[in-house]
């Protein structure tokens, strides 16, 4: 099948190497003419494993290509696929206007085209309020009376492990308004589902839907748990242990119940808001859901405030602390809303010093962030610091030389925010260990 996507960020760059992977011919839209040239050569502008292979794999065979020409992408495509950002508003709601953008652009160039041959359809990747697929209908359908199918079907990927998500899905939802539309989707997706997962399909309001309630659910998840964990520290209970006891629980189950310092990304804090702000468009106040953004949001001034008490407030001017792990998480270079820069802002104003070092991301935090210090090097970068904070739990940090990081801090201190090393095992290295929601390992000193 003839596919295009339009917009090659994340979602449209891994659903478009994926459908060429299963055969498909997919053209790849952008009017980034720096990134397209970027794409041509194969190599991926963003971080995520196995992308870059598939991409190169699939441009040799011809199955893949990229332009900034619109009616090449358009002319001949079967399925379009619209995959721009939706990033939030001031008051959080989703900003439209690219995806209205394209939705004029479709329009202008099925006229120019003519109703010849089959209609296409026309697909709504990004997650997008509820109503809005059918806001892009509308304004297709008043710039052209050629026919077109119109569908929505939100995408459930996972920064770190996107291919695999794609190629093996728990679920594909498709909203669809007409046979068509339907037997367009079941086509593209037959490959993915021989293993028995099913294909949903559903009206398309209940498909846009289906997307925010996953992420906010999934959200809720996080910020439960991370509520339950600062609860056991006032109480002296360990959350390790409650979270053993409490997922043992088939009802409950283990999935996103990992206290930290919160959700990041470009996903759970956009869409968690854009609930809160579909609520209020409509005089629903979504207060379960604004409440898990707010339990989000404090959880790392919470996790600050340790490192305020452990040093005193009056006392954190002319500190410097070294921390591991930039990515909101493991396996992606993406650094939108992550907590350690939030920790690490915290820190500057109080008059410390900051040095970072991530596996993937330190370009990004360099073009975003150009005050805050990079090292290359994870040991090197701790002399001289006065503790360690870790943000993101890289494998690397899992097993690190303790003796190394030891000898290298001012105090052996260490600042966990994603709880990756047992208690008895930090005290038997010498440390004094502060991390989320369990007893403070060793004793604290001067």
């Amino acid at each position: 099948m003839k596919l295009t996507m339009v917009g090659t960020g994340y979602v449209g760059l891994v659903t478009g190497a994926c459908f060429a992977e299963t055969g498909n011919h997919v053209t790849c839209l952008d009017i980034d003419a720096r990134k397209i040239e970027m794409l041509r050569r194969g190599e991926s502008p963003i971080y995520e494993p196995g992308l870059s292979e598939m991409l190169t794999a699939n441009i040799k065979a011809g199955r893949i290509h990229f332009t900034t020409d619109k009616m090449e992408a358009y002319r001949e495509a079967e399925v379009i696929f619209i995959c721009v950002g939706t990033p939030s508003d001031e008051d959080g709601s989703a900003d439209l206007q690219y995806v209205l953008a394209v939705a004029r652009d479709i329009a202008d160039a099925l006229e120019k085209i003519g109703p010849a041959g089959p209609a296409k359809t026309v697909v709504v990747k990004s997650t997008v309020p509820v109503g809005t697929s059918h806001a892009v209908r509308d304004l297709i359908k008043s710039r052209t009376s050629v026919p077109f199918n119109i569908a929505d079907n939100p995408e459930f990927l996972k920064e770190g492990d996107a291919i695999n998500d794609f190629m093996k899905p728990d679920r594909i939802v498709c909203g669809v308004e007409s046979k068509e539309a339907e037997a367009s989707m079941r086509a593209l997706y037959e490959p993915f589902v021989r293993n028995g997962n099913p294909i949903y399909v559903m009206d398309v309001r209940s498909a846009e839907m289906v997307k925010y309630a996953s992420n906010a659910m999934l959200a809720c998840k996080i910020s439960f748990i991370n509520e339950i964990a600062n609860l056991c520290e006032y109480m002296g209970a360990n959350v390790s242990a409650v979270r053993e006891g409490m997922c043992a629980d088939r009802r409950i189950g283990n999935q996103f119940l990992y206290p930290g310092l919160g959700y990041g990304g470009s996903c759970f804090p956009k869409d968690t808001q854009a609930v809160v702000g579909m609520g209020r468009a409509n005089g629903f106040d979504c207060k379960l859901n604004a409440s898990v953004h707010v339990v989000n949001q404090d959880q790392r001034r919470h996790f600050w405030s340790k490192i305020e008490r452990r040093f005193g407030k009056d006392g954190l001017k002319g500190r410097k602390f070294a921390f591991w792990g930039v990515a909101f998480k493991p396996r992606t270079d993406d650094i939108r809303e992550a907590p350690s820069i939030a920790i690490m802002k915290k820190a500057m104003a109080a008059g410390a010093s900051v040095v970072a070092y991530d596996p993937v991301a330190m370009h990004n935090l360099s073009r975003e962030e150009p005050n805050i210090a990079v090292s290359e090097d994870m040991y090197a970068m701790l002399d001289g610091c006065d503790a360690l904070v870790i943000c993101t739990e890289w494998n690397e940090f899992r097993s690190p030389n303790f003796g190394d990081i030891r000898r290298r801090l001012k105090h052996p201190v260490i600042f966990d925010g994603r709880n990756l090393y047992k208690l008895d095992q930090m005290e038997r290295a010498g440390f004094e260990y502060h991390s989320v929601g369990r007893p403070t390992a060793g004793k604290a000193k001067a």
